[in-house]
């Protein structure tokens, strides 16, 4: 169990924020080498040819951490959408194959397939929600010869329902088929490995669990992969980049790895030094202790609660980060509201009310949004 790290963020003390899983707040610290960072574009005569290479690649080596991956494994791209479609553009599809996808799949990580589909004559699969809750069974179920790709998270972004992707990895081998994940809501809060799991494409927007600024975001790209097409052509990405006088000698080769994959404009100075910030902190902290302290809380929400009509996805079968609640009643439309009048944010998806506390959270901010749920469902 980590302590809670509130004085390391800017939220005040009549602040419940259980809402990581919409968008994290900064730490102070990268909040703070963000602001450093933005002021060198006043004075750009600062700014040197090796300012555009140096923190780029200390961001792709901590997040190579993050996931035990090689340095030259790591893109950078600005969204879950562009990586995703990366991984769209450079897999590639028969007439009639399969890609598996999730029901109610956060949308990223569907309108990149349709439209491949479309081109390829490809066929979306739907896993449709399984009655006893194990994303991992039904996915595994749905798994034919005919299975080309799965595109799926770690855990369920309205729920938390957590897949094994270990055992889903295992199974799409024995297909030939490809895995790709968006974990924008897990990386940062659970441990993967790219060891062990073996995706072919894995992005994360890193607003969230990452605790990132917006439009920051990292993928990786398995070696197989990495001779690929990009989704665009940039000077930076390309071999001998580092020579400035000589970027009008063209070159047809690109840097190594998956960097032929980052985005336009990669070096963003004003954004990237807090961002590595942040990937400092989360690697301090360890991904593991963060899921283990999560876990734990949440389970704590559901023991104050136990007395309630309020019940959520087993332990078991759900991310410890993600708390989805139901209410067999159905929660009142204005809930939201009503607990943001009292400053107790969170989510509502689908059916769920989405709570997702991190570090920040104390005691305190547990006790207020447990008694204000019994207040408004009683």
């Amino acid at each position: 169990m980590i302590e809670s790290q509130r004085h390391l963020f800017d939220t005040p003390d009549d602040v419940a924020f259980f809402n990581a899983g919409y968008m994290s707040p900064l730490p102070k610290a990268s909040a703070a080498a963000g602001e450093a960072a933005l002021r060198r574009k006043s004075t750009p005569w600062v700014l040197t040819p090796e300012d555009f290479f140096t923190e780029t690649n200390m961001f792709r080596s901590l997040a190579a951490q993050l996931i035990e991956a090689d340095t030259n494994d790591i893109a950078i791209i600005p969204s879950a959408s562009y990586g995703l479609a990366i991984a769209a553009k450079n897999i590639p599809l028969q007439s009639g194959a399969e890609i598996l996808v999730l029901t109610d799949q956060f949308p990223s990580n569907i309108y990149c397939w349709q439209r491949v589909a479309l081109e390829k004559g490809a066929v979306i699969k739907t896993v449709p929600v399984p009655k006893n809750r194990d994303w991992t069974d039904a996915v595994l179920s749905a798994i034919t010869n005919n299975t080309a790709v799965a595109a799926l998270p770690h855990n369920h972004w309205a729920d938390g329902g957590l897949l094994d992707l270990i055992r889903i990895r295992e199974a799409l081998d024995t297909v030939g088929a490809k895995l790709v994940l968006d974990t924008t809501q897990s990386l940062g809060a659970m441990p993967l490995s790219v060891k062990k799991v073996r995706p072919d494409f894995l992005v994360a927007a890193a607003y969230k669990w990452l605790m990132c600024p917006y439009s920051t975001g990292f993928m990786y790209v398995a070696p197989e992969f990495q001779n690929g097409t990009p989704i665009e052509e940039n000077w930076l990405n390309r071999k001998g980049s580092e020579d400035f006088a000589g970027l009008v000698n063209y070159q047809e080769d690109y840097q190594p790895g998956a960097i032929r994959f980052d985005m336009g404009e990669r070096a963003n100075f004003g954004l990237v030094p807090a961002a590595i910030a942040s990937l400092q902190q989360l690697l301090d902290w360890g991904v593991e202790n963060i899921q283990e302290t999560l876990k734990k809380r949440n389970s704590e929400i559901m023991n104050a609660l136990s007395d309630t009509d309020i019940t959520a996805i087993p332990d078991q079968l759900r991310a410890g980060h993600f708390l989805g609640l139901e209410y067999e009643a159905g929660f009142p439309d204005d809930i939201l509201g009503r607990l943001a009048a009292q400053k107790i944010y969170v989510s509502k998806r689908g059916n769920s009310l989405r709570i997702t506390p991190h570090l920040y959270n104390n005691n305190q901010d547990f006790e207020r949004l447990t008694e204000a749920l019994k207040q408004i469902l009683t």
